[in-house]
């Protein structure tokens, strides 16, 4: 549909392999606007060992460049999180082809405090209000150091984000930043979060733990995990805590509980397993964090998801999610759903598969950068 048509896609990390959140949602993006024959020109920031041909798949062109994390830019005005993402040669490829420019995050936008490209359409996939992400980081985090270099940032990206003005359209990951951008900004449109799913899994109707995963080598994450640990520790019920780190420090945590297990993730064919074996899904944040991508991999994969209202902001997806408050009605539902079967209506399965379909939902956005060419 768009073949001959070239953009720059820049990311702001390494999409592969896609194991956290922000970068799932690059990785999801840019496979799903290869179907459409565009000639991506692939710009990735930072350095991981991983086989470049996995790009090569879905871009023309692959370029890294290092992420400079240099203590004296703690002392500049800008996000030290964009301050080191800067290369004169990322700018040199970028004006050696007149294409538009499509920016994941913020955080690779210092470019455009340095050179005009006032010529260049240029779009950006905002993962977050970055203010509201670091300063929630900064909640959580108990190291004293971390706490303020998070503070620090966020303050930092309160005046930052007026570069949005820059672009000419942005597309936001939840409700919440779409209706921000727009009343900050007068632009914003809100496309569903990209992932690697394709169809919904019919399980059967019983499942036999709950289940909670994330990366904890977050603070909100680790938060969230002393929360369920102290909430599981008056049901009766198995809980399974799956993560790829910290795993003593949970089993200190769980040590004289019995019916709570940590289990290390390997990868998500593995996750895959421990979604088919569960009845319960526990997703639960303490910031506000628009839509947060387990959520959308347990929909399609497991039984019963259960939500606080910090896990997504869309209505659309959190109706198919059992939606609790506080620690209370969390006990509460848990005690009803760990009985009772999971069914499903084709309304559930119809939206999982259309609504959040990464095919559908990547020419919504290729439609918006190439119309005004």
């Amino acid at each position: 549909m768009y073949q001959g048509k070239d953009l720059h896609f820049v990311s702001m990390d390494v999409p592969y392999p896609p194991n956290y959140g922000g970068i799932i949602d690059v990785f999801y993006k840019l496979k799903a606007f290869s179907h459409f024959d565009v000639e991506i020109h692939l710009h990735l920031f930072g350095f991981k060992e991983c086989d470049v041909d996995i790009f090569k798949k879905y871009a023309k062109n692959v370029y890294f460049y290092p992420i400079h994390q240099k203590p004296h830019y703690i002392f500049q005005k800008y996000p030290l999180s964009v301050r080191s993402r800067d290369s004169k040669l990322f700018y040199e490829r970028i004006k050696s082809l007149k294409a538009p420019i499509f920016f994941e995050s913020l955080k690779t936008t210092f470019i455009l405090n340095k050179y005009s490209l006032d010529d260049y359409p240029k779009y950006l996939r905002l993962h977050n209000i970055e203010q509201n992400y670091f300063s929630g980081l900064a909640r959580s985090e108990k190291n004293i150091i971390k706490k303020a270099l998070y503070n620090i940032e966020s303050k930092k990206y309160i005046d930052y984000e007026k570069i949005i003005h820059q672009f000419d359209e942005v597309f936001t990951i939840s409700k919440f930043e779409q209706n921000y951008t727009k009343e900050k900004f007068n632009k914003g449109k809100f496309i569903p979060v990209f992932h690697g799913n394709k169809e919904f899994q019919l399980l059967s109707e019983e499942g036999k733990f709950a289940l909670y995963h994330g990366d904890l080598r977050t603070s909100d994450n680790r938060k969230v995990v002393s929360f369920l640990i102290d909430v599981f520790k008056e049901i009766d019920y198995p809980f399974v805590i799956a993560s790829g780190t910290k795993e003593e420090w949970v089993k200190s945590k769980i040590q004289n509980f019995d019916h709570i297990k940590f289990v290390k993730l390997k990868d998500f064919d593995h996750l895959k397993e421990l979604f088919g074996d569960a009845h319960l899904n526990v997703s639960w944040s303490f910031q506000e964090s628009g839509t947060k991508l387990k959520i959308i991999n347990a929909l399609f994969n497991s039984r019963f998801s259960i939500i606080n209202k910090n896990v997504i902001d869309d209505e659309v997806i959190s109706s198919l999610c059992t939606k609790v408050s506080n620690k209370s009605e969390l006990i509460e539902a848990i005690n009803k759903l760990k009985d009772q079967p999971f069914t499903v209506s084709n309304e559930y399965i119809n939206t999982l598969e259309h609504y959040l379909n990464n095919k559908l939902n990547a020419e919504i956005i290729l439609k918006q950068i190439f119309s005004k060419l």
